[in-house]
């Protein structure tokens, strides 16, 4: 049970991630490679953040609540990115994942102007919310707040493509983009709110993950492959995809760490693999007309 729980937990964190790759991908029809830059950026600026709150007084049992303030704070980069992304929009995929790329790049020069090289952690226990505990199974309660906040953002994320005014209008754009701008929608403030949104789901990501795990130099790299195997599996540009592809991955980690953790890539590789061969489209995706 333990290592189910920690393989959610995981998923729960790369959903987030994925979640924003997919939005992103199905309004703009732009593969992010910079998304692994944006779950570093929330997870360094919300170490930064809680030191600061702590040291003027912020009671502890406030971690969580902070973390997300921080990582949605940290988000409002987006707007400025995406303007950055607007000399690609219509040019081939090539050049719009030469220019994610490049952006992962400078972020990473960016970290380690501004953090340094060596790995961070958070300085709060987050311990302070308790654990569950019946026998031999333990989980800390943060971890299931945790998920349990990863299943309402997915929830409402969803609710609010369906069912509101706005969100059909989103829908619309990512059917066809020349249509509605003739009937009026302006699609650069769409996708101005789009990118920010996806952004915003990467860094409160990594921002909630940092109490039990180090902000380093590498992760943008690693998250850049956890998401997109995720978006293989699920299918690129579904969001159920993204849920189910975020639950292969998050629990194949969690098993390779208890059983042997140089098999975790290997395993991921081979099932994206074998996606890629029987179900090209992915499990939730639409298959290419």
């Amino acid at each position: 049970m333990n290592i189910l729980l920690g393989g959610v937990f995981h998923a729960a964190v790369l959903f987030l991630v994925a979640a924003g790759l997919q939005l992103v991908f199905g309004v703009q029809k732009i593969l992010n490679l910079a998304c692994g830059s944006f779950y570093a950026l929330g997870a360094y600026f919300g170490i930064t953040f809680i030191a600061y709150m702590t040291k003027y007084g912020m009671p502890p049992w406030l971690l969580l609540p902070a973390l997300v303030f921080s990582g949605l704070l940290i988000g409002l980069v987006g707007p400025f990115i995406e303007r950055l992304l607007r000399f690609v929009y219509d040019r081939d995929e090539s050049f719009q994942l030469l220019l994610t790329f490049a952006i992962l790049l400078m972020f990473q020069d960016v970290f380690r102007f501004l953090w340094g090289a060596n790995p961070l952690q958070v300085n709060v226990d987050y311990l302070v919310y308790g654990k569950l505990t019946a026998g031999d199974f333990s989980v800390p309660v943060y971890n299931l707040m945790v998920i349990s906040a990863a299943i309402l953002i997915a929830a409402g994320l969803g609710l609010f493509l369906q069912k509101t005014n706005y969100g059909r209008v989103l829908r619309a754009t990512a059917e066809n983009r020349t249509m509605a701008e003739a009937l009026g929608v302006d699609v650069r403030s769409i996708y101005a709110v789009v990118f920010t949104v996806g952004t915003m789901l990467g860094t409160v990501a990594g921002a909630l993950v940092i109490p039990t795990a180090a902000a380093a130099l590498e992760i943008p790299g690693e998250f850049v492959v956890e998401a997109f195997a995720v978006v293989v599996i699920g299918g690129l540009g579904s969001m159920p995809g993204a849920l189910a592809g975020a639950l292969v991955v998050g629990l194949i980690h969690a098993l390779s760490i208890v059983i042997y953790p140089e098999l975790e890539l290997l395993v991921t590789y081979l099932i994206v693999i074998g996606v890629l061969l029987f179900r090209p489209a992915g499990l939730f995706g639409k298959p290419a007309t």
